[in-house]
């Protein structure tokens, strides 16, 4: 029986339609929050965790994006969830505070300007996601890659 791992992150876009990104410490790439899913967790609920511990606020979790089936050599078999944020408010991106150190900055980025940050799977996966929230649909994707329709 295979024993996926979990994780969910959340899109939080801004007026401009600019991808938050985040710089873990922990990381030599920038990241969207969130993090794996504990034993027992919802993926949402996972979310809005992870948005409080890296982030210090609690805005609401929106609908489910993408899914996407993206084991890896190092993690083995893995699923990840993308949430809409929506757009942070003035008031949020105030009370931003990196507690513990595993969090260094955030920026929001052009969607064109993901290839210099992050790792092909990952922009894959939010481009997948943009298309998902202008769309209003839910995407399921393998490695970022919008999977066929089966019939």
């Amino acid at each position: 029986m295979a024993q996926a791992r979990l994780s969910a992150g959340t899109l939080f876009l801004d007026d401009a339609g600019r991808v938050l990104m985040l710089h873990p410490t922990y990381k030599d790439y920038w990241d969207i929050p969130g993090g794996f899913v504990e034993p027992g967790e919802a993926p949402s609920a996972a979310c809005a965790r992870e948005i409080r511990e890296e982030l210090g606020i609690s805005p609401p979790v929106g609908p489910l994006l993408v899914v996407d089936w993206a084991p890896t050599e190092n993690d083995g078999d893995k699923v990840l969830y993308v949430f809409d944020g929506g757009s942070l408010s003035a008031d949020d991106l105030r009370r931003i505070v990196f507690e513990d150190g595993e969090i260094d900055g955030y920026r929001y980025v052009e969607p064109s300007e993901l290839e210099s940050l992050a790792p092909a799977r990952l922009v894959r996966r939010l481009h997948a996601a943009v298309i998902a929230k202008k769309s209003g649909r839910t995407i399921y994707t393998e490695h970022g890659r919008e999977a066929p329709r089966l019939t």
